[in-house]
């Protein structure tokens, strides 16, 4: 009877572990039990759809083009403090999108590096752009923009990359290096980081589990913000932004946590052996990097611009994760990207 008993018990474990495992199918807008769809969408090739918002100089007459990608839990509605008037000073265009599986963009259970490179480029051909445009891209939607560079390099017109997240486990990085860095994070980053790259099957699980403390990230708790951050979330706070509730609206599995396996996966390369792009300098590639940003080590973002000697480095003193919601780095950074300005705020 005993073991009998002991037998159901295991069955039932087991049951339970594949169940807590296992996310549910993603409620994908425009489907019977959907979310409605509000947004212009375009369809890819392979039959889905992205969602996008264009902003700036109409743009049949904008000098510059744009493309800004999002970062986590985020969507086409980034915020980017900008006024028109600036933008129509600055005579660009801004076309943000939702990545797969955020927002309204359906999602990509193939999704990879360079699947987000390709619904750029093809984005880009859709709605018209050009044979080349600039690209900004922000925190964990920089791998994109990482893909783009390695990918479509004749694509592009200029690049700026926005404290893009580090993959601890890129080859170039040396070993003493990233274990000094990886101790530094916080326990419940250092165990979601590592379930990512090494049981990305369990993803699912660990950041929806309530039995342990689980991504600060994903709870949004001020852990990971220093003092500039927590005043830039403050001043957000006081902007409306009514579509907010529509970044998670298909399921945080598609969104979320296919963005973290993804980002912190085996990469198809090194972005750190990279090639420059622009040997001509028909074009240019910035980083800028907070040097108080509790959430990208500055130590190994120096490392990959001591690496990659092409692209123009900016560190910010006192600066955090949220630096590009800052209406003065925002437009620093447009300015430099678009007009070859030198940043005066660093």
């Amino acid at each position: 009877m005993l073991t009998m008993a002991a037998s159901l018990f295991l069955v039932g474990v087991v049951i339970y572990v594949y169940k807590s495992t296992k996310p549910p199918p993603p409620k994908i807008c425009g489907t019977p039990n959907g979310p409605p769809i509000t947004s212009p969408r375009i369809r890819l090739s392979d039959g889905r759809h992205l969602a996008y918002r264009e902003r700036g100089v109409p743009k049949q007459n904008a000098k510059y083009k744009v493309i800004v990608v999002h970062g986590y839990d985020s969507s086409k509605d980034v915020y980017l403090p900008l006024s028109e008037k600036r933008m129509e000073e600055l005579d660009v265009y801004i076309l943000s999108f939702d990545r797969a599986g955020y927002g309204e963009s359906d999602p990509n259970p193939k999704r990879s590096v360079k699947s987000e490179a390709l619904d750029i480029q093809e984005l880009a051909d859709r709605l018209d752009l050009g044979s080349t445009f600039y690209l900004i891209g922000m925190s964990i939607g920089t791998y994109p923009v990482w893909a783009c560079l390695k990918y479509i390099p004749h694509r592009l017109a200029g690049v700026t990359l926005v404290v893009p997240v580090i993959n601890f486990w890129w080859p170039s990085f040396p070993p003493k290096l990233v274990s000094e860095n990886y101790e530094k994070q916080p326990k419940i980053e250092q165990m979601k980081v590592r379930i990512a790259h090494f049981a990305p099957g369990l993803v699912y699980w660990w950041l929806t589990q309530k039995w342990f403390p689980y991504s600060s990230n994903l709870q949004r708790l001020p852990l990971l913000f220093n003092k500039r951050d927590l005043e830039t979330i403050q001043k957000m706070s006081e902007v409306r932004m009514p579509d907010e509730y529509k970044v998670r609206q298909q399921g945080v599995y598609e969104s979320l946590h296919r963005d973290v396996i993804v980002h912190f996966g085996n990469w198809e390369f090194d972005p750190m052996e990279l090639q420059n792009p622009f040997p001509n300098k028909e074009a240019s590639v910035h980083l800028w990097q907070g040097h108080a940003d509790k959430l990208v080590p500055y130590e190994l973002q120096r490392y990959v611009a001591k690496k990659l000697p092409w692209i123009r480095y900016h560190e910010v003193s006192d600066g955090g994760h949220l630096m590009i919601h800052e209406s003065g780095l925002c437009e620093a950074m447009f300015r430099e990207l678009l007009l070859g300005e030198e940043p005066s705020i660093t």
